[in-house]
């Protein structure tokens, strides 16, 4: 392809697998290439990575919103992610060939489809915004589904698209475009939640902590273990070797220990290569280093 725009919608379904399979099957017929689906069924989430052109990432996005609306009831949505919409999040990012300029203007495209078709409230965040308190997605979905039907009624608060009312059973929903995002879970050996909400209270960005992260501790009853949930905006000037150092030593402070970490979608080759070659020490590693890559090139 010319140009690759990649889409990550977030959907609050990550339990009964025939409503995920239908959202799923409904990006398919619009010819998007599907690259990952993963579920949780504590965050009770799914989080699908697809990949085209602009034409065909717009209309994917959109079949994804579609379903979603039609098949997923938050009044009945139980789980231990933050969630304010059915489709909770669309963002774009630019892969080949487009710009974060031709990502806005298509969020702006789905954004208002989304909002005149479907009659869900729209939000753009990120370099989408258009008010500075927008741009973080936490700062949007603040008060989650239940708190938003009062939370519109505030003029500060009017939708970008769509009415100003929530949609009675699938919410509101954020697009946008932003640089690539790498979802990132850290379990922790033991069940104290309180734990892992001090350790992403220490490591993320609006606390003081490290510059590019948003992290939440929360209790993940299929492990038996206390999570620290984290979002890597900026791999590159945040890397993950980093990260996991860092919520390694504030785990000890509280005599804890790491038991496993976990990657939500995909993430960039360079990400893993950095990590790689920090704890193997190589004083030299890329891509160019691995024989996949050199195979395919």
């Amino acid at each position: 392809m010319s140009e690759i725009v990649e889409c990550v919608p977030n959907i609050s379904e990550g339990r009964n697998k025939e409503v995920i399979n239908s959202v799923v099957e409904s990006l398919k017929l619009t010819g998007a290439k599907v690259l990952d689906v993963s579920s949780d069924p504590d965050h009770n989430r799914t989080v699908i990575t697809f990949v085209g052109d602009r034409e065909v990432v717009l209309k994917g996005a959109f079949a994804v919103a579609k379903s979603a609306v039609e098949l997923i009831d938050l009044t009945k949505h139980k789980g231990t992610h933050p969630r304010m919409g059915a489709v909770d999040v669309i963002p774009f990012i630019p892969i080949k060939g487009v710009t974060m300029e031709d990502c806005v203007e298509i969020s702006k495209m789905v954004g208002e489809k989304i909002g005149v078709e479907l009659k869900v409230p729209v939000y753009l965040y990120a370099e989408s915004s258009t008010r500075e308190e927008r741009r973080s997605l936490p700062n949007i979905r603040q008060g989650e589904f239940e708190g938003f039907f009062e939370k519109i009624k505030d003029p500060n608060w009017k939708p970008d698209f769509g009415p100003s009312e929530v949609h009675p059973t699938a919410g509101v929903t954020a697009v946008g475009a932003r640089e690539f995002l790498i979802a990132y879970n850290i379990y922790l050996n033991t069940k104290d939640v309180n734990i892992a909400e001090k350790i992403a209270k220490s490591i993320r960005e609006s606390s003081g902590g490290l510059r590019f992260i948003q992290a939440k501790g929360m209790y993940i009853e299929e492990k038996g273990m206390a999570q620290v949930s984290m979002n890597v905006l900026n791999y590159k000037k945040a890397p993950l070797y980093r990260v996991f150092e860092v919520v390694k030593m504030e785990a000890e402070r509280y005599g804890v220990s790491v038991a496993e970490s976990e990657l939500v979608g995909l993430m960039p080759i360079r990400a893993a290569l950095e990590s790689l070659a920090f704890y193997l020490r190589f004083s030299k590693l890329t891509s160019d280093s691995i024989i996949e890559t050199k195979m395919y090139e």
